[in-house]
Formats: C-alpha cells, sequence, structure tokens
C-alpha cells in the first residue's frame, strides 16, 4: 500500500474526500507577484526605493533584465503545483531602445511582451499602479497631493494602468485585478487628516470615471496601517479603503501585513464578504510592525485558508506579497507559494459542513475533539502526492533544484 493510498483512507475514515480535496486545490489560481526576484526595483528607474517600502539584504544573484526576471520566474513557477497568476507592477514595463516613457503614458505596447509571457505558459497577469520610486512621489504625497499637477500625474497614470489591466484580461482570457495602494502620510501628527483624503477621494473618482470593461476587469483598494517615513497618519487607512470600496462598488483589498500587530485578516474576510461579492488577498507574513516576510505554513496563513476555503474561493482573488534580499530569492518565492497552497490544501481536507454542525448544536466539546484529531492525520503523505501528480518536486527535493539553478545561474550574474 501506497503511502498516499494510506493517508486517503484515514482521511476517508474521518469523512474527507483527499481526491476531491486535491482536484479542488488544482482549481484555485494564486496571483504571484513579480517583485520578489529583483527587489521591487523594476525596469523604469535605477535609483533606490522610495515610498515606505525597503528590502533588506543582497543575497546574490538578483534578476536584472526583463530576461533574467522571467527566467527565475520560471523556475520558480517549474517548482510549484498548478497554473497560476503573474502580478505584475508598472514599474515592471519593458521599453525598447529609445522608446521610454514616464509613468502617466505608459500603455498597452509596453507589457506586449509580458503578455506574451503569459499566454505561451497559460498564466493569467494582474497589475499594480506604482506610486514609489519616482520623482513625483518625492514628497510622500502623490494621489492625496495638495499639488494639482501631482495629483493629475499620477491619475493619468493610474487611468493608464486601467487600459492595461483590460488589455490583460483581453489577451490572457481571464479576469484581471488592478490593485490601487498609495504610500501617501506624514511622519508625525499631521495638522489636517481630513483634507489627504478628500483630495484622494477625489482623485480615485476621477480613476473610475474612466470606463472599463467591469466583466473582466476588477479594481481593488489596499490599505495600510501605517508605512517607513508616514508613521503617524496614513491616508489610505483601513476605515477609509473599506468605506470607499463599499461606495463606489469596488473591492477592497487585505493585505495581512497592513494593520495592526493585534488585527488578524483571517478574522476580517467572513465580515467583509457578507457585503461584498468579492474581495482581494495580498498574503504576506508581518513581524511585529513590518510586513512582506516569507510567507511560512503558519497560524494566520492556515486561518486565512481556512477561511478561503469556507467562502468559495472564486470570490477572491488570491495573491501574494513579500521581498526578502536576505536569502536565495527564488527559494523564498517558491516556499512562499507552496505554503500558501500547502494552508488551502489543509483547509480543503477539513469535514467544514460537519464541523459546523456541531458548532450550531452547540456540540463543543465533540468540535474540540475532532479538529484536534485530524492534526495528527498524514497531511504530509497528501501535499507529496500532488506534488508528485503535478510534476513538481516534493518537499525534499525542490530545495536542490534551486541550488543547482543557484550554481550554473544565480552565480554566474555581476
Amino acid at each position: 500500500m501506497s503511502r498516499y493510498t494510506e493517508a486517503k483512507e484515514l482521511y476517508a475514515g474521518c469523512g474527507i474526500d483527499t481526491d476531491s480535496a486535491i482536484e479542488e486545490l488544482r482549481n484555485i489560481k494564486i496571483s504571484m507577484h513579480c517583485w520578489q526576484g529583483d527587489d521591487v526595483c523594476g525596469f523604469d528607474n535605477d535609483g533606490p526605493l522610495t515610498g515606505g517600502i525597503q528590502t533588506t539584504g543582497n543575497y546574490p544573484g538578483k534578476a536584472r533584465s526583463p530576461q533574467e526576471l522571467m527566467a527565475d520566474i520560471d523556475k520558480t513557477l517549474s517548482l510549484v503545483p498548478g497554473k497560476h497568476k503573474l502580478n505584475l507592477h508598472a514599474n515592471y514595463a519593458i521599453f525598447d531602445e529609445g522608446t521610454f516613457v514616464d509613468r502617466d503614458m505608459l500603455s498597452p505596447e509596453h507589457f506586449t511582451r509580458w503578455t506574451e509571457y503569459a499566454k505561451e505558459r497559460g498564466l493569467g497577469l494582474d497589475l499594480n499602479p506604482t506610486y514609489f520610486s519616482h520623482a513625483k512621489a518625492a514628497s510622500g504625497l502623490t494621489l492625496s497631493s495638495p499639488d494639482k499637477s501631482i495629483r493629475e500625474f499620477w491619475i493619468e497614470h493610474s487611468k493608464a494602468c486601467l487600459k492595461i489591466t483590460e488589455f490583460f484580461a483581453k489577451e490572457c482570457g481571464q479576469p484581471a485585478l488592478m490593485n490601487i495602494w498609495i504610500p501617501d502620510g506624514y511622519k508625525d501628527t499631521p495638522a489636517d487628516r481630513t483634507g489627504p483624503r478628500a483630495r484622494f477621494t477625489a482623485s480615485l473618482d476621477e480613476i473610475l470615471s474612466q470606463p472599463y470593461n467591469k466583466d473582466d476587469v476588477f479594481i481593488s483598494l489596499e490599505s495600510k496601517v501605517f508605512g517607513i517615513g508616514v508613521e503617524s497618519y496614513t491616508v489610505g487607512s483601513s476605515e477609509f479603503s473599506l468605506g470607499y470600496a463599499a461606495s463606489r462598488g469596488i473591492l477592497p483589498l487585505f493585505d495581512n501585513g497592513h494593520y495592526h500587530p493585534t488585527e488578524t485578516v483571517s478574522d476580517k474576510l467572513s465580515a467583509a464578504l457578507l457585503f461584498f461579492d468579492k474581495i482581494a488577498l495580498h498574503i504576506t507574513r508581518s513581524v511585529r510592525w513590518d510586513s512582506d516576510h516569507v510567507i511560512r505554513f503558519d497560524d494566520e496563513t492556515r486561518e486565512i485558508a481556512k477561511e478561503i476555503i469556507a467562502a468559495d474561493p472564486r470570490r477572491i482573488f488570491i495573491g501574494t506579497d513579500y521581498f526578502d534580499a536576505s536569502i536565495n530569492r527564488i527559494a523564498a518565492w517558491t516556499l512562499g507559494m507552496r505554503n500558501l497552497q500547502k494552508a488551502l490544501l489543509e483547509a480543503l481536507l477539513v469535514p467544514a459542513i460537519d464541523f459546523k454542525s456541531l458548532q450550531d448544536e452547540g456540540r463543543f466539546t465533540e468540535l474540540i475533539v475532532r479538529q484536534e484529531k485530524i492534526k495528527t492525520l498524514p497531511f504530509g503523505d497528501v501535499w507529496d502526492h500532488l506534488c508528485e501528480i503535478t510534476g513538481v518536486p516534493s518537499e525534499m527535493d525542490w530545495y536542490q533544484e534551486v541550488t543547482e539553478y543557484e550554481r550554473d545561474v544565480l552565480a554566474k550574474r555581476d
């Protein structure tokens, strides 16, 4: 008897169909962020990261060109079960020699190499306007700036990104998400909290005035509790973003590194999904007050996954968002993607309907006993079976491929 066959029988004894769980997981797409591969640098700016974002570490082998970044993405996806999506930032536009334009003038032609790449691999594409690492973001204010010309520049950038997102959906034949996050805020206590938020509201309204295909293109608004250099006040707070999204018919995006350390996104999802048909997620791992650490198979990731499955994954745009330059970047990508998939698989390997009935009937002793029982079932054997049937390395083998790629490819980069 194979290990998977034995595991399958043990799960069946608890009312769980492992084959169905695996099949359902294979239909869940995760939008993998492109910026882990080059420390959020992109291709339109040689300067440092600015706007509340910081990457630490100098591990060798960072991607320096679109070709190298795409090769590294290919390697990562070869180690991850299933077909997914790629989440781009606008600063990853690819310019032919002599064709550079500023961000307010971006167009689909600057992303055709990405759509060609995605179509060849059966991937979908999502997009984030890039409101940081730019001279017109130097003040720390973009869509909320008191300078009208600054606001207009970023409004035009956002509208350009909306056209590009529509292009992604059409070319890839999959729904595409455009997520808006701004770094705007103040380091110290502001004299005026309302003004910046009123200007941000007007800017967003102007962006949304542009017609777009709402059947295939979705817009989300991402909040944040604070940023580097804007510790005292962020314009796009949680309350603002939820209120705006609800009132304008767009999606809220929950990033689990963008809240107070005592808050958990897993507890927010069931509340939000009562009032929104769809929502979006950036899954990461926060440490104290800092987000964007590599996703681990930890309690909060597992709780988020449980809520995704309970809610119906088709209602949720699932994306990753982290960057670590202190370790092998491909290993970081792979770890995060595989850990998120593990959490989703674990959530699918739960007799959720039975557990809900026990809760509703007040049979809490039986509930906790059964919840504890399934923790010792051979989950790892089910995961390894998934890896085997999707043609990716097992948990014991994938890192060997990363080390070989580092030796053969990454180590040869200057």
